[in-house]
């Protein structure tokens, strides 16, 4: 912000002394010019009378030379005087025959000789005169006596005019220096409390206590703007905290009550009638799921709570050791767990959410397994192709865990991740929070959740995750087929 700042007064600043200047040197050069040619033009005329005096008293071969050799001293140029028919009466300089010959051919003598007077200025690119002379007739009553020339150096008007437009440049740059000094203060004094909001907002973003920011400083806008974030982040933290208390403590007044409702329940089977068992057996059941669905509750909160920062997890290994852990209850339940762990690299995730996704999916799938099926657990590096050099599109992985009981329909599985939601028919035990926690946890970890229908029937849930390693030359675009992995090597591990 403070660049963007000093670059818009530089720039300002820049354009208005560019309109003042560059007509204020070309207005001195114009001045410079005229001046020099006016004062030119009067020497001449001044000449000129002096010289129809002369031939008037046929005094000019003794007086003339004389008086342009002085004219011409005084002014630093050159003086000739021609008579009516061209020829050189006087010259305050030696001139070559051929350029005497030729005197009544230069087109500013010529004029002159037919009673015209005339100026010759040739100025430079910045106004400076180059070069200037004036040719005036010698007039007399009796008609034209000659002419009179004079060639002005124009070196010093020229330096003078250069100076000048030194100076201007040398003012311009010292006002863009004092401009770039100040401007550079207010745009600090401008931009600082501006970079601590941001400061602040970046520490509340990462999940960190935002510092209330210093509302005394800057422009009144940037003060009420600090206020304004102060009392949002001091309503944020007071809500977090009411939020984390009220985790807190739910966890633990309903684990208690939970845990004594169902030791009650287990306590009346021997007093309750056979008739009456079925009744007792749903209600511990229902008290179960009541559980299940506070600690789904809990881990959700918590998960908003915290906002942890996704980092490099090792999604083969933790998917080798909740295979080891579930294998058991998948035996017992007499349902194959097969797992197929290509080489996928690690994956960004937030701490714990592979292991917390991999549980839910296989609980939901154990649940809707039939006895003598399999679930499939699979992982498939998904590389785009490159369409450039620089082309930076990161590298996926893909978690498939697939079973092979009833499946959903397009309909059910996009309602599959609302809380509370179970499809009509589920198997008893389910929370309706699994699969949202689920998609939470895959959100917070930047990828996506989604639902598919399996080829066997079943529902294939897919977990794309980010691959926190950058793909190897060689990879073909677009991902590896199953059917590829399979064959190169990976193992299979059956429950």
């Amino acid at each position: 912000m403070t660049r963007r700042l000093l670059l818009s007064y530089l720039s300002l600043a820049a354009l208005v002394l560019l309109c003042l200047e560059i007509p204020l040197g070309f207005v001195y050069s114009r001045g410079e010019r005229e001046r020099v040619v006016n004062a030119a033009k009067d020497e001449a005329e001044s000449v000129s009378a002096y010289a129809s005096l002369s031939l008037s008293a046929g005094r000019a071969e003794r007086d003339l030379p004389r008086r342009v050799v002085h004219c011409a001293e005084r002014i630093g140029g050159k003086v000739v005087i021609v008579d009516a028919s061209g020829a050189l009466l006087a010259t305050s300089h030696p001139l070559a025959a051929v350029m005497s010959a030729d005197l009544a051919s230069r087109p500013g003598i010529a004029a002159a000789l037919h009673g015209t007077s005339t100026v010759d200025v040739r100025t430079s690119t910045i106004g400076g005169v180059e070069y200037l002379s004036v040719a005036a007739p010698i007039r007399h009553t009796s008609g034209l006596q000659g002419a009179v020339w004079l060639t002005v150096p124009t070196r010093t008007v020229h330096e003078r005019v250069h100076h000048v437009w030194l100076l201007l440049g040398l003012g311009g740059l010292g006002v863009l220096t004092a401009v770039a000094g100040l401007g550079f203060a207010i745009a600090r004094w401008t931009g600082r409390p501006i970079r601590e909001l941001e400061q602040a907002t970046d520490e509340l973003a990462d999940g960190g206590l935002a510092t209330p920011v210093t509302i005394t400083k800057g422009p009144p806008e940037v003060r009420r703007l600090a206020a304004a974030f102060n009392r949002t982040a001091a309503r944020l933290a007071h809500l977090l905290d009411a939020q984390h208390a009220f985790a807190g403590e739910a966890s633990h007044q309903l684990k208690t009550p939970l845990a004594a409702l169902r030791l009650r329940l287990e306590n009346l089977e021997p007093n309750v009638a056979v008739r009456g068992r079925g009744s007792l057996a749903a209600a511990v059941t229902e008290t179960d799921r009541l559980s299940r669905m506070v600690e789904g509750l809990l881990a959700m909160a918590r998960l908003e709570e915290n906002a942890a920062t996704p980092g490099p997890v090792d999604v083969g290994a933790v998917c080798a050791e909740r295979h080891r852990t579930w294998q058991p209850l998948f035996e017992k339940q007499r349902v194959s767990l097969v797992l197929f762990a290509g080489s996928v690299g690690p994956v960004l995730a937030v701490p714990g959410g592979v292991e917390q996704i991999v549980d839910n999916l296989l609980s939901n799938a154990l649940r809707a397994s039939p006895a003598g099926s399999t679930v499939t657990m699979e992982l498939r590096l998904h590389v785009p192709a490159r369409r450039a050099l620089r082309d930076a599109r990161p590298a996926w992985v893909d978690l498939h865990i697939t079973d092979e009981g009833p499946g959903m329909t397009p309909e059910q599985r996009a309602r599959a991740f609302d809380r509370f939601w179970r499809a009509p028919g589920a198997p008893k035990g389910g929370t309706g929070l699994g699969l949202s926690l689920v998609q939470r946890l895959a959100h917070a970890s930047g990828g996506e959740a989604s639902l598919h229908a399996a080829a066997a029937g079943g529902l294939d849930a897919v977990i794309r995750l980010p691959s926190a390693q950058a793909p190897h030359e060689g990879h073909g675009p677009g991902s590896e087929k199953p059917g590829q992995q399979r064959k190169r090597g990976v193992p299979v591990l059956r429950g």
